[in-house]
């Protein structure tokens, strides 16, 4: 191991759930770790070394951060670009690169990216503002349903609604937009891709998602994925062709949709550690969190092989719950076996707030998502009245 390389200070923008998992990596390694977060108590903030109270979207407070540390990378991709090309002029190491978060921030300029370098991607098109929209769909008589996408600032399912009369687009914002074809999906997929700086290049097994059709996240992950292995090899090829025109370092998360005619389609994609990815933290012999941090500090990537089939359980929080999180019934995911808890520490909770994730391990897959279903059941997150 290069072991000089871990001694570059590492700053994460973000101090979310992601990097908390990211620190169980760092402290493993004694990297010494700095986090930037607007929330002096977000799930991080008492895991790395030193911690900033700033906004990762503030120009100022991210150029001041960056000259601390020696690589910089990113939990959420809603940061301010500006500083990071800034100081990657000055000779910081940022990853994802500047170009490719930029990239990354506007699903408008993401579609143009697919359809530039061939990526499979559903029909779109963009719009710059809400008045344009309702003006095109106002002038052709049979243009329903279709996705509707904010161009910006969407996540967790925000930022996304399918439209099917002309009324639903007096919920959507007024910002730039997309519109895409619906598209009849038999199977959501998601391939996480890691990339050093030596050219090395690692794809973790295809990972299956089912979501929840409320709140559009993503509920459960299922590995091994239950499709057919030209699908699968399919999902490999057409990611690895993202991380290549990307020419990423870290790792990157490519979410496809495979198609009723057995297409599959890239819908977006997160240059980051990523929600699909939770459950190789027990389930593969070296996690998501591992591999980025290898493939940031230009180390070798660990070995991606899966170790037992594997489901992972989002615990989100209960709809009319606004408060102190109380975690109802979390003790019952003690009492089987192969079962993970992963508590964010979260204090507050809100509707389909990400408050957490169950892992769980068995020798057979149908009792694996067994258990992930029972759990959901179980296990709810409200707030304290």
């Amino acid at each position: 191991m290069k072991t000089t390389y871990l001694k570059k200070k590492l700053g994460i923008l973000g101090g979310g759930q992601l990097g908390k998992m990211l620190m169980n990596v760092t402290r493993k390694w004694s990297i010494e770790t700095y986090i930037l977060d607007p929330n002096p108590d977000c799930p991080a903030s008492n895991c790395c070394d030193f911690f900033f109270k700033g906004d990762f979207n503030n120009y100022q407070d991210v150029y001041n951060f960056g000259k601390k540390v020696d690589i910089i990378t990113i939990e959420i991709e809603h940061v301010n670009v500006e500083a990071l090309y800034k100081l990657e002029k000055e000779g910081v190491d940022v990853y994802p690169s500047p170009s490719n978060i930029e990239l990354i921030q506007n699903k408008g300029v993401q579609k143009d990216f697919f359809k530039k370098n061939k990526i499979p991607t559903s029909n779109y098109k963009r719009f710059d503002n809400k008045k344009v929209l309702s003006k095109y769909i106002s002038k052709i008589e049979s243009g329903y349903p279709f996705i509707w996408k904010s161009e910006t600032m969407g996540y967790d399912g925000k930022g996304v609604k399918l439209v099917q009369s002309l009324s639903d687009l007096d919920e959507i914002n007024e910002n730039s937009c997309i519109i895409e074809d619906v598209v009849e999906i038999k199977h959501e997929l998601s391939v996480l891709v890691a990339r050093n700086n030596s050219g090395e290049s690692k794809s973790f097994p295809v990972l299956e998602m089912e979501f929840n059709q409320k709140s559009n996240q993503v509920e459960y992950v299922i590995l091994p994925s239950r499709i057919p292995e030209k699908i699968k090899l399919k999902s490999l090829k057409i990611a690895d062709l993202v991380s290549k025109s990307l020419n990423h370092v870290g790792l990157i998360a490519v979410e496809l949709f495979c198609t009723h005619n057995d297409d599959v389609l890239v819908n977006e994609i997160a240059p980051r550690v990523h929600n699909s990815g939770h459950l190789t933290i027990e389930s593969c012999i070296t996690s998501q969190f591992e591999q980025h941090i290898r493939a940031i500090y230009n180390l070798s990537l660990g070995n991606v092989n899966q170790i037992l089939p594997s489901v992972m359980v989002n615990l989100v929080g209960e709809n009319n719950h606004i408060g102190e999180a109380f975690y109802r019934n979390i003790d019952k995911a003690f009492d089987l076996d192969g079962v993970y808890p992963h508590l964010y520490g979260k204090k507050i909770t809100k509707p389909y707030r990400k408050m957490g994730h169950i892992t769980i391990m068995d020798k057979k897959l149908e009792k694996a998502i067994s258990k992930a279903r029972i759990l959901k059941n179980t296990i709810k997150i409200i707030s304290i009245k």
